[in-house]
């Protein structure tokens, strides 16, 4: 299985950016997908995740209502549209695959499966 992400650029403050993930390879149904971010110097955190049944989506604090996360099962596309971007929102994105959900929680935050190699997001004027 191969996730390929895309969309990453330079945008200024207030501005929008729609990242892709590409799935590849897959022969199984996912549990959910998931989006993630590393900023320089810190630890890769939590983003968005979504089911791939689409029953339930998450998001992290400082991004609920400015962030979208959307799957295209047809074309085997996770999305995630970021408006209202913010300096703090510079990172590196990645896209994760999760198999299989926990037995008592949504499973959200990990672990994940499979992770895509990254896609840059800086936000500066």
């Amino acid at each position: 299985v191969q996730l390929v992400e895309s969309g990453g650029g330079l945008v200024q403050p207030g501005g929008s950016l729609r990242l892709s993930c590409e799935i590849s390879g897959r022969t199984f149904t996912p549990y959910c997908m998931g989006w993630f971010r590393q900023a320089p110097g810190k630890e890769r955190e939590f983003v968005a995740a979504k089911a791939w049944s689409g029953g339930w989506h998450a998001y992290e604090d400082s991004v609920r209502g400015r962030f979208t996360i959307s799957i295209d099962n047809a074309k085997d596309t996770v999305s995630l549209v970021m408006n209202s971007l913010k300096p703090e929102d510079t990172a590196v994105y990645y896209c994760a695959l999760r198999l299989s959900p926990p037995p008592d929680a949504l499973g959200h935050k990990g672990p994940y499966d499979y992770w895509g190699q990254g896609t840059e997001v800086t936000v500066s004027s």
